[in-house]
């Protein structure tokens, strides 16, 4: 058999995966941003009818599992394998919603790099013969984010011009051996990268390193170029972020400015919703994808995308402690047909 790993850190599926549905639930404030028709639930109460902000993220979780099942008239019962992974510790709103969905679980911490993560692993399992169905699928949710890193809601402090404001939503993806696409067809696995920035709210800035060294590998290993792609787009790396991916990957001998956004800059209107710098949250691409990105797949607006979840591997002790954040990218190419 042809190894599938080529030049240094990609896979090139020689049986590529469909993803034969997709699911995002969202809160108010992406309802309301430019891409909030392309959700399937937009909700009115972000506690979700849940007493506390982590027990709503895990339903959402659950729920937006569930409803890409459901959309492909399947059953939990049917998935081979569910890969997921949140923010909060213990992947908790991951690790409950499995509770409840009983799939056998696998679950994934890669920060806000998670939903390229998980449709990397559950790829390369169905490309691998181990499993037909397989749901990748990840969430973040504002206040329990803004509980876990930085000050509770009601102390109220006041955010940078750098800061990002983190997404409540959860999206979910199918993937299957079998479908008529969109297809995964190439996976780039990032490395963990640590340019010494200590500032929790410019997580842009931390992460575009490794955005931009992931980028430049995916073009090296696989012989691509930026014309090659309808669009490439990054997590959530936001305003600041996206700024300094580009040049970075411009150093690198490429231009991507042309076809090139984020997610974090995408879901909201920067100009009327008081975000700052932009969007994160594992959340964010995962929304961004599974709702707007997977339709446009869908109905031939876009033919091929290169889509790098970025993710901050930082914890509220690292932080305290001074540590710097170190950042993480994962890429995989997403074509409308092979």
């Amino acid at each position: 058999m042809a190894v599938k790993k080529i030049g240094v850190q990609t896979i090139k599926f020689y049986n590529p995966p469909s993803i034969i549905e997709t699911a995002t639930i969202t809160g108010s404030k992406e309802g309301q941003g430019p891409l909030g028709e392309y959700f399937d639930v937009v909700l009115s109460d972000d506690l979700y009818g849940e007493k506390s902000w982590e027990k709503a993220e895990s339903k959402m979780t659950r729920e937006a599992v569930k409803l890409a099942i459901n959309k492909a008239n399947l059953h939990p019962e049917d998935i081979d394998y569910m890969f997921s992974g949140d923010l909060l510790n213990q992947i908790i709103s991951s690790s409950f919603a499995a509770r409840e969905l009983q799939i056998p679980f696998f679950g994934l911490y890669g920060a806000c790099s998670t939903m390229t993560e998980s449709l990397s692993l559950s790829a390369i399992v169905i490309d691998g013969g181990y499993a037909d169905y397989v749901i990748a699928a990840t969430s973040s949710h504002f206040a329990s984010a803004e509980r876990q890193y930085r000050f509770p809601l009601e102390y109220g402090g006041q955010r940078p011009p750098t800061s990002q404001w983190t997404v409540t939503g959860a999206g979910a993806a199918l993937l299957s051996s079998k479908g008529d696409g969109p297809y995964i067809t190439y996976a780039t696995t990032g490395r963990v990268l640590d340019f010494g920035v200590k500032d929790a709210n410019n997580m842009g800035a931390a992460m575009a390193p490794a955005a931009a060294d992931t980028i430049l590998r995916h073009f090296k290993d696989t012989g691509f170029k930026p014309s090659d792609y309808d669009l490439i787009i990054t997590g959530d790396l936001g305003k600041v972020g996206k700024e300094l991916a580009v040049e970075l990957v411009k150093k690198g001998g490429y231009d991507i400015s042309g076809i090139y956004t984020d997610c974090g800059v995408e879901i909201y209107d920067l100009s009327d919703q008081d975000v700052h710098a932009g969007a994160s949250g594992c959340g964010c691409s995962a929304v961004v994808f599974c709702g707007y990105l997977y339709r446009a797949l869908k109905e031939g607006k876009f033919k091929k995308i290169l889509l790098i979840s970025t993710g901050a591997l930082l914890s509220p002790t690292s932080s305290q402690q001074g540590e710097s954040i170190p950042g993480i990218a994962h890429a995989v190419t997403i074509e409308r047909s092979v």
